[in-house]
């Protein structure tokens, strides 16, 4: 069972799975940063300070505080928005790198003397 899990655990695709959680938890942070201290203050002022945060009911002894999740709500829209025009601003950066044409390969020695031949035959029959 030991060899087993061993295997498992130590097979590329676990290892490159956890440094995806790892470099995805970081991203994370950077892109709530980026929705919570840039993104949804500039919301708030086109707004005009709209908080969505203090919206409650009172229901008996209860409070149900609905704006909190209308405000994690619009959070959750803006951090997917935000992930969303990154990952497609990576991807049309790679499809240009795989646009650009690749050199062509230098011949092999074989297609050289080849080459050779061929040009001398054609210099004799002119």
């Amino acid at each position: 069972m030991w060899k087993e899990f061993k295997a498992f655990a130590f097979k590329g695709n676990v290892l490159d799975l956890a440094i995806g959680v790892i470099i995805g938890a970081a991203f994370g942070k950077i892109v709530s940063s980026l929705v919570n201290d840039l993104i949804t203050p500039l919301l708030g002022i086109l707004l005009g300070g709209l908080d969505f945060s203090a919206l409650s009911a009172q229901v008996g002894d209860a409070t149900i505080t609905y704006g909190v999740f209308i405000q994690t709500v619009i959070d959750f829209l803006l951090v997917a928005a935000s992930i969303f025009l990154f990952i497609k601003l990576i991807s049309k950066t790679k499809k240009k790198e795989e646009e650009k044409p690749a050199a062509p390969p230098a011949p092999s020695a074989e297609e050289a003397l080849l080459a050779e031949i061929r040009d001398l035959l054609k210099s004799r029959s002119s």
